[in-house]
């Protein structure tokens, strides 16, 4: 156990300093496609970014702590592999990102899919060390993943055009976003990253296009009022259901 302590906080490390070991990287080059992404209505606003500084430093955090206060603890040792792959592939993730959108959109659902399994497995003891910040970081992959997803389609022609990707990501990262809590019902802190990231969207599109606002304040109702939900129940004692 203690060895895969040591390697999850290595990569979580890692994963933290990959801004500063590809500092050119502020986004998808809109070249990289065939149909431009100059501005496209699925990307969230660029304030929204900045929610990388709080997950990586809680990741980090989170991961000294199971090293040192908890790399022997049995219940801590489940959520470690699958956290250890998604942050490994997290760590690619900005090189590659800066040369092709294909691998970088497939890159990014490989993050997706163990963070969550991580989220699932995480111990109930020591909450705010342990699920709340890998539930953050899978939240906001699941946002960025169907961004992705969206700028590729968009990007490179596939059926629908800019705002028609958008359209049909935001509805699928909802559902997503619900099949994903429903392994962790009473964690409430998953649901924060995501609507953070279709605040940002409606933001951008505010005014201009207004489908994806719509759609995205859609979300942002539904999430906010399941976060509510668990919130609620949490704090009253009763069993989280769907």
């Amino acid at each position: 156990m203690r060895a895969k302590a040591i390697l999850l906080f290595v990569a979580a490390v890692a994963f933290a300093l990959g801004p500063f070991m590809v500092p050119g990287f502020g986004g998808f080059d809109p070249e990289l496609y065939p149909n431009p992404q100059v501005d496209p209505p699925v990307q969230p606003a660029g304030y929204a970014f900045a929610i990388w500084g709080p997950i990586y430093i809680w990741l980090v955090a989170s991961t000294a702590y199971g090293l040192f206060k908890r790399h022997d603890v049995a219940d801590w040792d489940p959520m470690r592999l699958p956290l250890l792959i998604s942050l490994v592939i997290g760590t690619a993730w900005l090189p590659v990102a800066m040369i092709s959108p294909i691998w970088a959109t497939i890159l990014i659902f490989a993050m997706l899919i163990p963070a969550a399994l991580a989220m699932h497995r995480a111990p109930k003891r020591d909450r705010w060390w342990a699920v709340a910040p890998v539930a953050f970081y899978t939240g906001w992959l699941t946002a960025a993943s169907f961004a992705s997803l969206g700028l590729t389609g968009a990007g490179f022609g596939l059926v629908l055009g800019e705002v028609g990707w958008a359209l049909v990501c935001i509805p699928l990262a909802l559902l997503t976003a619900f099949l994903i809590h429903a392994g962790r019902r009473e964690e409430w802190v998953y649901f924060l990253s995501v609507i953070w990231a279709l605040v940002a969207i409606a933001v951008k599109n505010w005014g201009d296009v207004w489908s994806v606002t719509a759609a995205a304040s859609v979300g942002i109702a539904i999430l906010s009022w399941r976060l509510f939900t668990v919130m609620s129940r949490g704090r009253s004692g009763s069993p989280v259901t769907a």
